[in-house]
């Protein structure tokens, strides 16, 4: 069979660093039409692999790129990076912006797979078809500034971790030219167990698109959705302020976790907010790689010149949650966190974790020293941090402290101010992620339509169906924000445009559903079950912080274990959460009856 003519490249390279092999995978027609690139594609070479024992040195690491990268489509330039998570045991992946996608894709690559583990530190250089790996002693515990001074020209991507993957903290990420974090699950920890320390990419080559015209009539389509949405090009919106223009909303909602989920309104909130950060540090605008948005920010006043801002997320929990109203100190925390490459929001969770078996009142003091600890692995408290804070809890004995689902620290929304957000963290595949379908767009924002957030009607399907397109948008690839304006009809029309495989939203909906199915089938395997799918109790047995005419009170349990159970049956999964056969082979999947437990150990968890 021929590889594809247009949109991908055909070839995957296959390299291991143990032996310092490389193979050249050229992918059929079919499973290209089947998985589509990023996360599907890398999903779909996982899946071989995810059953091995856990203390398995070969379980790879997949940076995917979609047909999309590398053309005119909009918002394009992302790539997914997936392996198996040190945090969680779940599948782990990430989708990750800045250059790395793009130059991949020019390079001529739909995507590598890393194999094995190098002797000793080394970085791999990738240059069109010259794939090198080489020594990289001299960057060993050095941080990911030092790398990037050293290797970025402006035009080739590169990728770096820090001393915590290095030192192998479980939620350790790994950071994309100085600005874009694959954060969350611990990809970083990954490359620093394979002692991989950098990666380098660049590219000359061009993605061939089977009709030109037809992709700029698609991209015009998108740009004037997006020119018309107020959350994206709004004067208060992200392209303005950046992903925190939401922090006062989601405290006025009454949904910002406050001392570690247990309130949800933040008194000082509105003079931390994206509004004060823009007057004291004068933001610029930075966006990845195709992108006309552009929400990511950069400081250009004060001694915080050429600092990353800190989103939504890491805006919120090193405040409200940590009990924190310095803003300096929440630039500092977000800039350590970079360097020493962790993720911003399990970094914070777990500090208050911490900060609440500790019975500490005031943790401020101790942040930059305690991440420090933590990502250098230097004393025996930053190595139990560092495992994250299910794990700490639990050596406490306190594990009702980890607010976490299946071991991932929840974002900045508190699930008891929208029942599809407390959903979508426990049915997400890699444990508690917004992003996996993100009912925050119709449950807060009204896009496309406003649904009551205080109701579990409705939300199954909802929730279900925002996985499958999510899990299609990171297939092809796109970013996810371009959602709230434009739709799968518009990028359905892109990949005909650029691939030549006439396709529609329906369609593309469909691969999103095999794609996340996939990834159901491989946490199963590994013992995933109704028993992961859950929150923490104190969202059952404590109230929120109500007020201005909002009562939070804590989810009925018996109302979430019905749309839990209506959201099995309309996934396709049997009571317990389980894949079934015959779903399975209806999209088309491999179907596989015996997996490991996450303690290596032989079980029949799929029906």
């Amino acid at each position: 069979m021929h590889p594809p003519q247009y949109g991908w490249t055909g070839k995957i390279a296959s390299i291991n660093l143990s032996t310092r092999v490389v193979e050249t995978l050229h992918p059929s027609p079919e499973v290209y039409r089947k998985f589509v690139g990023g996360k599907g594609l890398a999903g779909h070479y996982l899946r071989p692999y995810i059953t091995l024992p856990w203390d398995d040195s070969d379980m790879p690491i997949l940076i995917f790129t979609g047909p999309l990268v590398g053309t005119a489509a909009p918002t394009s330039g992302r790539s997914t990076v997936m392996s198996r998570s040190p945090l969680t045991g779940t599948i782990a992946d990430t989708s990750v912006g800045g250059r790395l996608g793009f130059q991949l894709k020019r390079a001529g690559w739909d995507g590598i797979i890393l194999h094995g583990k190098s002797a000793s530190p080394c970085g791999l250089e990738i240059r069109n078809d010259n794939l090198q790996i080489v020594d990289a002693k001299a960057f060993s515990g050095k941080n990911t500034d030092a790398v990037f001074a050293h290797f970025s020209d402006g035009k080739r991507s590169v990728a770096a971790i820090g001393q915590a993957g290095e030192n192998r903290v479980a939620f350790a990420s790994l950071m994309v030219d100085k600005h874009h974090s694959a954060g969350r699950m611990g990809i970083g920890a990954c490359f620093g167990a394979k002692n991989l320390k950098y990666l380098i990419v660049s590219g000359s080559g061009r993605v061939p698109v089977h009709d030109k015209e037809e992709l700029l009539a698609a991209r015009e389509e998108i740009l004037r959705l997006t020119a018309a949405s107020p959350i994206l090009m709004g004067q208060h919106g992200f392209s303005c302020f950046g992903t925190g223009s939401i922090y006062d909303l989601m405290d006025s909602r009454r949904m910002m976790p406050t001392d570690n989920f247990s309130k949800t309104h933040f008194a000082q909130a509105g003079q931390l907010n994206a509004n004060a950060y823009k007057n004291r540090y004068e933001p610029g605008k930075h966006g990845c790689m195709g992108c006309h948005i552009r929400c990511k920010k950069i400081a250009r006043k004060s001694k915080r010149e050429g600092h990353s801002m800190p989103e939504f997320e890491t805006m919120s929990h090193f405040t409200a949650l940590v009990g924190n109203t310095d803003m300096e100190l929440v630039m500092e925390a977000n800039r350590l966190c970079n360097r020493m490459g962790m993720d911003t929001i399990s970094a914070a969770v777990t500090l208050a974790c911490y900060r609440e078996i500790a019975a500490i009142n005031d943790l401020s003091g101790q942040i930059l020293d305690l991440l420090k600890q933590i990502g250098s692995g230097s004393t025996a408290l930053g190595r139990q941090l560092g495992q994250g804070s299910a794990a700490y809890s639990r050596s406490q004995k306190r594990e009702e402290a980890s607010i976490s689902v299946k071991g991932l620290e929840l974002p900045a929304y508190d699930p008891r101010g929208a029942y599809g957000m407390s959903l979508a963290y426990s049915m997400s595949t890699r444990g508690g992620c917004h992003l996996r379908a993100y009912p925050i767009s119709h449950e807060i924002l009204r896009k496309p339509v406003a649904t009551d957030r205080f109701t579990f009607s409705g939300k199954a399907r909802i929730i279900k169906i925002a996985e499958d397109q999510n899990a299609i948008v990171d297939s092809l690839t796109a970013c996810k924000f371009i959602f709230f304006a434009a739709g799968l009809e518009e990028y359905a029309r892109a990949y005909s445009a650029v691939t030549g495989v006439t396709s529609t939203a329906q369609e593309l909906l469909r691969i999103g559903e095999r794609v996340y199915y996939q990834e159901r089938i491989m946490n199963a395997l590994n013992g995933f079950d109704i028993r992961d799918d859950d929150l923490p109790k104190r969202f059952f047995e404590e109230e929120g912080s109500s007020g201005n005419t909002i009562e939070i009170a804590p989810i009925d349990r018996t109302s979430f274990a019905e749309a839990r159970i209506r959201y099995y049956h309309i996934r396709g999964l049997d009571d317990l959460g389980r894949p079934l056969r015959e779903k399975a082979k209806s999209l088309g999947l491999q179907w596989q009856d015996k997996g490991r437990d996450r303690h290596g150990k032989v079980s029949q968890q799929v029906r």
